[in-house]
């Protein structure tokens, strides 16, 4: 009897106990714990990150537009004639007639001012007949020579009139000349170069087409400039003529063709074996016959912008 007593007296006292707000623990096999609300904490979720974009490659996308280099402003203007002549463009030959091309012409009468194509200091202005800055001595004859940033160099050559001096600092559209005939040339008419690295190395030039900034037309819309590379699938540049035609938007019927020829073979070191400024801004199809193959792809030109385009052939 005493035993029973004692039982029933601690079942009265266990169930008047209070009860404990404690969190249910999980069992070996739950995979989630719930706190009391009272000590429940708010996780907000990790932010999303931000896309990188992947640089577009010519040599998997059909063309990439880019910036480019195009930074150079005319060292001719209005209303001197500021449009590179078509028929010697840079590393051209004229078709055979003349030696391969280092930079590109701006045909003007004697006398027309010529302009710094950008900020810079001048590190040469003379005649070239003591240091040689061509194949050969007096080849620019009076050359004015400036070096901008990131050791891009322009050369201004077969001046008339020279205006600055060994040592100037001069800024963009600052008159440093004017037209002439000086050295080899035939004909008035301003040579202009541009190079990087080694301002007095004749093979360190570059298509001047490629830093100029493009012009407008009568709409004050833009240009773009157009950069091929034509390459076998060995990586060596190859050669050939190629007709660049532009189409109007939803229209496949042909606006205008522009003919592209490919750079000489001893000018071809550098990234790209074709080049073309001033393209009006649209959609172009180029085509390029090789060995026997047709080649063909679509590309757009944008306003103030570098379209590449690599074509792998056979």
């Amino acid at each position: 009897m005493y035993r029973i007593l004692l039982v029933f007296l601690l079942f009265l006292l266990a169930s008047c106990a209070p009860v404990q707000n404690v969190a249910a623990l999980p069992d070996a096999t739950a995979t989630t714990v719930i706190l009391p609300e009272s000590t429940a904490t708010f996780i907000s979720p990790l932010p999303t990150p931000t896309a990188i974009k992947t640089p577009c490659d010519p040599r998997t996308a059909d063309y990439c537009i880019t910036d480019g280099h195009l930074i150079l402003h005319r060292p001719i203007t209005p209303p001197g004639i500021d449009t590179v002549d078509v028929t010697y463009r840079y590393a051209s030959t004229a078709n055979g007639k003349r030696e391969p091309h280092h930079g590109v012409e701006f045909l003007n009468k004697f006398g027309t001012p010529v302009h710094a194509a950008g900020n810079g200091t001048v590190v040469f202005a003379g005649p070239d007949d003591e240091l040689m800055y061509g194949p050969s001595l007096n080849f620019y004859g009076n050359l004015v020579v400036i070096q901008h940033q990131n050791d891009v160099f322009s050369l201004y050559g077969h001046l008339s009139k020279i205006d600055v001096q060994v040592g100037d600092v001069v800024y963009v559209g600052e008159q440093i000349g004017e037209v002439g005939q000086s050295g080899v040339a035939t004909g008035s008419h301003l040579h202009f170069e541009v190079r990087q690295g080694n301002g007095q190395d004749y093979f360190a030039t570059q298509n001047p087409e490629l830093w100029l900034i493009p012009e407008s037309d009568e709409r004050n819309l833009q240009f773009g400039v157009l950069m091929v590379s034509i390459l076998d699938e060995a990586a060596h540049f190859q050669f050939g003529d190629m007709t660049v035609t532009r189409y109007p938007e939803f229209s496949d019927v042909p606006e205008k063709a522009y003919y592209l020829e490919t750079y000489v073979n001893e000018m071809a070191v550098g990234a790209e074996n074709a080049a073309r400024g001033d393209l009006p801004p649209g959609r172009y199809r180029i085509a390029l016959k090789l060995n026997g193959h047709l080649y063909e792809r679509w590309v757009a030109v944008k306003s103030g912008k570098l379209t590449q385009v690599m074509i792998v052939v056979k």
